[in-house]
């Protein structure tokens, strides 16, 4: 427990947390220490009331220190999940890859169920606590499944379950 809150495991698959970790390197060892020199810089031209460089570079160092903290507590909650590991048993679990086929439009799709902060709908990435997601887990090759969008009801059969 962390200020009343409960700590509660963050599933995240390998690929996952080695994003982050790079992400939070490159925050700390780039970005933090040119938002310092920029600080620096704009406190050098004087009145910092009506410095309007200087309040947009403490903007950024509070947006990147804020990014700092939550990528610290994913990594120290991280529950990493390889599913290259598992025994492909057909079911959908959390890191596995879907196909499916959208039975409106038979347009086949490919879904990996990941974590938030890999969560990327560009890439098909999912967020497994999405309603997709959701719908998905614990499903098997072949089941159908039906999930409220904001675009409507859509519904879908499971082609094909990877481990990968």
């Amino acid at each position: 427990m962390l200020n009343g809150k409960k700590m509660d495991k963050e599933p995240i698959t390998k690929d996952g947390l080695e994003k982050l970790k790079k992400e939070l390197e490159n925050l700390k060892n780039i970005e933090r220490p040119k938002i310092v020199e920029a600080i620096s810089e704009a406190r050098s031209h004087g009145d910092l009331k009506e410095n309007a460089e200087y309040h947009a570079a403490k903007e950024q160092q509070a947006k990147i220190e804020g990014r700092v903290l939550s990528i610290n507590d994913t990594i120290a909650r991280a529950n990493v999940i390889d599913v290259t590991k598992l025994d492909n048993n057909g079911k959908v679990v959390f890191g596995s890859t879907i196909t499916v086929e959208d039975l409106e439009t038979n347009k086949k799709i490919k879904y990996k169920l990941v974590g938030k902060d890999e969560a990327d709908i560009s890439k098909n990435f999912i967020f497994f606590q999405s309603p997709i997601g959701k719908a998905l887990i614990g499903k098997n090759c072949n089941d159908m499944i039906s999930v409220n969008t904001p675009s409507g009801e859509r519904n879908f059969e499971i082609l094909k379950v990877d481990y990968i």
